[in-house]
């Protein structure tokens, strides 16, 4: 890092990496599902949409360290999913950068799918029609008409849950622990600095980074969703 390793060290730098490498997986892993659901909630009406609903939304509300709780003892080594990919895939979740993904993934889900879902209702389905009759596909009318549309709205999404997940604390702590250049994210390394003595000032530096990271990507999801209401002739108050 030349100049700025005297600003924050290599173990913070490393926490920072580490915090990208886990919000990008998480959002990548995670966008398939919420590109799925987003456009279910939208557009389809059947029993027990409530019930998926609330599934989804459930991690907004619940702590943090429940969630947590809940994927070590699915993900652990004697929970169902932990132990078959454990014992017949040899893929260990728990206590590693793995599982401090999943639970960003998890606890940010509901962003991305709640921006999706407003995306995918703004598309006008006349034009969806209109490919239908130019014979294509439900998949090739999604692909090449409902989703360029709403894209705005799925960029957006993937920014909130990016924000989000840079900020994960609690069920990351519970599911992948807080070890040193393995699991140690950056909400992770600022309450290590904080239990520490002299840590506040080192604290404050590793703050501003996060702060100004997770600010441009807010930044980057108002300036989406701004387009895409420019787009649809909504007046901005002034």
């Amino acid at each position: 890092m030349g100049g700025l390793d005297g600003w924050l060290n290599a173990g913070e730098w490393e926490a920072i990496r580490l915090s990208l490498l886990v919000s990008v997986v998480a959002v990548v892993g995670s966008l398939p599902f919420g590109v799925a659901l987003g456009w279910l909630l939208a557009r389809r009406w059947f029993r027990g949409k409530a019930v998926i609903e609330t599934l989804v939304n459930l991690p907004l509300v619940l702590p943090p360290v429940v969630t947590g709780y809940l994927l070590l003892v699915t993900f652990g080594s004697h929970g169902w999913i932990g132990r078959f990919l454990l014992e017949g895939l040899s893929i260990r979740i728990v206590f590693t950068w793995k599982a401090a993904a999943l639970a960003s993934a998890i606890v940010s889900f509901p962003l991305m799918v709640r921006a999706i879902r407003v995306a995918f209702t703004t598309v006008d389905p006349r034009l969806e029609g209109v490919g239908r009759t130019l014979g294509a596909g439900p998949l090739d009318t999604f692909f090449s008409v409902t989703l360029p549309l709403a894209r705005h709205g799925v960029i957006a999404g993937c920014v909130l849950a990016f924000a989000r997940s840079m900020g994960e604390f609690g069920a990351t702590i519970m599911v992948a622990g807080s070890i040193p250049g393995k699991t140690r994210t950056v909400p992770l390394e600022i309450y290590q600095l904080l239990e520490a003595p002299g840590g506040l000032g080192r604290a404050q530096r590793i703050v501003l980074v996060s702060v100004l990271i997770s600010a441009a990507a807010l930044l980057v999801s108002e300036i989406l969703v701004r387009r895409e209401q420019r787009q649809l002739g909504v007046e901005q108050p002034q």
